[in-house]
Order: structure tokens, then C-alpha cells, then sequence
């Protein structure tokens, strides 16, 4: 049977302790469809080793002597540090991993993602947070969430619900708090953007397009050239464009500042952006 191999990284001793011996003790098992024929394949889990921070990690990740593991179960907030679990996330995605090696998992473990019983600006706040604390994770190579007071307490079975679904062959999980806390919070900002960009009226499909020229990197000049054939622009009258836009946006007259608000807001989709190539 095959062997998944785990590593934890918490700066509590009674949860690294308590995961360790749950899973090993156990001989913890997950199973998983991974054949066309609909085969279902059981692995064992197991626990490597636990470290109290990022650095007894990485000694252990740099010992060409020890096994590299499928797996990191790492704790958000560790010594005080609130994203202390997402920069040895990035550290391992841009140090720890080889071409021959298959990409480790990495399960971050918080108690932040719970519903909130807070009302009204606070609970929006908070929201807020927790989003962008979640987003950056994402965006730094984490693969799933697991809440450390899912229902009914912290549970094994969450990790092991997390790793087989990772094995399936998912790209991300999320427990059933963490999906309803996403959720709220992701409503949250797209609502907020929403709002944000009625703030500042309609823009034409003129100014969408100068915005659009603009982040690809070019000059009032060239964007003038650019235009001309349906819009029939002068270097000045896109100059008065750029000012009048920056001045609806209550922002400096900068085309950077100008080309992120856009996108912040919803004007411009980045996806549409030609970047110009260097010469």
C-alpha cells in the first residue's frame, strides 16, 4: 500500500503532538477514485516529523537524508505572526520543490475562518480580512483550508477528508466553515466593487479603450494613433482624457494609478491587456 508522508508545522506542542499521534497510531487510511474504471485506491497517511516554525523546517527539507514529504500541514498564525503559515508556504513553493519531485501539498490550519458572531461594520471588517488573508495564501501556493474548530471540534477526519480530495486530483479544499466564511467574504467584495464603480458614473467605450491602450504601455502620442481610426483623437484631446478620468477617480494623473484603479474597479479587464514588447 502506498505511503503518503506528512510534515507539521504548528508552534502549539499539544496540536502537533495530538495530530501526529492521531494519524500514526491509527494507521489513518484515505480512499480515492483515481482510474478511469472508477478503481478505488487506499493509502496510508503518515506522519514524518512536527516542527515548532518554518526554520526547523527547512533544516529538515535541506537534509538530502531525510524523505521529502507529500504533504505540509501548516499552521496560519504561528508566534504572533498572523501569516506566518503563507510565507513558508511561498518559501517552500520557491526553494523546496524540484522538477523531479511531485509538488507537496500544502493544508493550512487556522482557527480564523469560523462564522463570526460580530454585527455590522465589524463583521464586514473582519470579512475583509479574512479574504484577503485567504486570497494571499492562495495566490502563494496553498492548496486547501482547514478550520481548527470545525463542527463539532478540531477533527482528523478533516485533514484526511482535505488529503483526498488533493489526491483526486483537486486543485484546492476548503471544510465546511472555511466555504461558508469564503463565501460571505467573497460576496463582500465583489458587492463592495460593485458599489465602488457606480460611485464614478459610466465610462464610454472611448475611455475604456484609452485605459486599455494605456496599460499595454503606451504614450498619449501613440495612444492617439491607436484611436484615431474610430475615435479620431489628437495627443491633446487624450491628454484631456487621462486628466479627466484621473480627476473622476480621485487619484493622481498617473497612468499607473490610473490603469489600477480601472482594474480594481471593474473598467478594464486585465485579460483584454496587449502588453506593447520592448524594442
Amino acid at each position: 500500500m502506498e505511503t503518503l508522508k506528512i510534515m507539521i508545522v504548528d508552534d502549539e506542542p499539544i496540536i502537533r503532538k495530538a495530530i501526529k499521534y492521531e494519524l500514526n497510531e491509527s494507521h489513518a487510511q484515505i480512499q480515492c477514485l483515481l482510474t478511469d474504471d472508477g478503481e478505488v485506491v487506499t493509502k496510508e497517511v503518515e506522519v514524518l516529523d512536527t516542527f515548532a516554525n518554518g526554520p526547523q523546517l527547512y533544516t529538515a527539507l535541506n537534509d538530502p537524508s531525510r524523505p521529502k514529504p507529500d504533504y505540509l500541514l501548516v499552521d496560519m498564525e504561528l508566534q504572533g505572526e498572523p501569516t506566518g503559515g503563507i510565507a513558508i508556504t511561498q518559501k517552500v513553493r520557491r526553494q523546496y520543490e524540484t522538477s523531479n519531485h511531485t509538488p507537496i501539498g500544502i493544508i493550512i490550519l487556522s482557527g480564523r475562518f469560523d462564522n463570526l458572531n460580530e454585527a455590522g461594520n465589524d463583521r464586514r471588517q473582519r470579512m475583509e480580512e479574512i479574504g484577503q488573508v485567504v486570497f494571499e495564501a492562495l495566490h502563494r501556493g496553498a492548496n486547501a483550508f482547514v478550520s481548527k474548530n470545525a463542527v463539532g471540534g478540531f477533527s482528523i477526519d478533516n485533514i484526511l477528508q482535505a488529503i483526498s480530495s488533493l489526491e483526486r486530483g483537486e486543485q484546492f479544499y476548503f471544510n465546511y466553515p472555511v466555504m461558508i466564511t469564503l463565501k460571505e467574504a467573497a460576496e463582500q467584495y465583489f458587492a463592495s466593487v460593485a458599489r465602488s464603480s457606480t460611485e464614478y458614473g459610466d465610462f464610454s467605450e472611448r475611455e475604456r479603450a484609452l485605459l486599455l491602450w494605456e496599460a499595454a504601455g503606451c504614450t498619449a502620442s501613440e495612444i492617439a494613433q491607436r484611436m484615431s481610426p474610430i475615435f479620431s483623437e489628437s495627443e491633446k484631446s487624450v491628454q484631456d482624457m487621462q486628466k479627466d478620468i484621473s480627476a473622476r477617480l480621485n487619484i493622481v494623473n498617473k497612468s499607473g494609478a490610473r490603469v489600477a484603479k480601472a482594474i480594481l474597479l471593474g473598467l478594464l479587464d486585465p485579460r483584454r491587456v496587449a502588453f506593447l514588447t520592448r524594442r
